[in-house]
């Protein structure tokens, strides 16, 4: 029964790892698809998605591994998943703020259109991304608490 139990929060846990590693990669691709102008913002939120994909992909091949034996894990996990909360949230908030200029901009300018609709698409996943780490943080200092 126990071990039952273990399966199906690995499954859990696997499952919470793939979905913010696939949304967190779709905000990285939408921001890179367009110009990253003005580079200085942007180029917080290629930061932010970059490191947290990154991120993310190491701590389920950590896991999937067997590497989060240890009882100090579940703390880790729920410290970074936490700091990349607070991350996405602070580029989520840039990339909306770029998104209303070039709003603006693409009323005058019919080529910057297309920019501005695939920074709709990134800010929308920005937040999901945002929510899904929030979450995944909340989890697991539930799990780390129990443990």
């Amino acid at each position: 029964h126990t071990r039952h139990k273990n399966t199906i929060q690995t499954q859990k846990y696997f499952t919470g790892h793939k979905i913010c590693g696939v949304i967190g990669g779709l905000v990285w691709i939408l921001v890179a698809s367009t110009r990253v102008v003005p580079d200085n913002p942007l180029g917080w939120v290629m930061f932010v998605s970059i490191f947290c994909f990154v991120g993310t992909t190491l701590w389920l091949l950590i896991f999937a591994c067997g590497g989060n034996q240890s009882s100090f894990w579940p703390g880790l996990d729920a410290g970074f998943h936490f700091v990349a909360a607070v991350f996405y949230l602070s580029a989520s908030v840039v990339l909306a703020y770029i998104t209303i200029v070039y709003k603006t901009a693409s009323i005058v300018d019919i080529t910057l259109l297309k920019t501005y609709r695939l920074d709709i698409s990134a800010v929308v996943m920005s937040h999901v991304a945002t929510l899904l780490y929030f979450l995944h943080a909340i989890f697991s200092a539930i799990r780390w608490k129990r443990a």
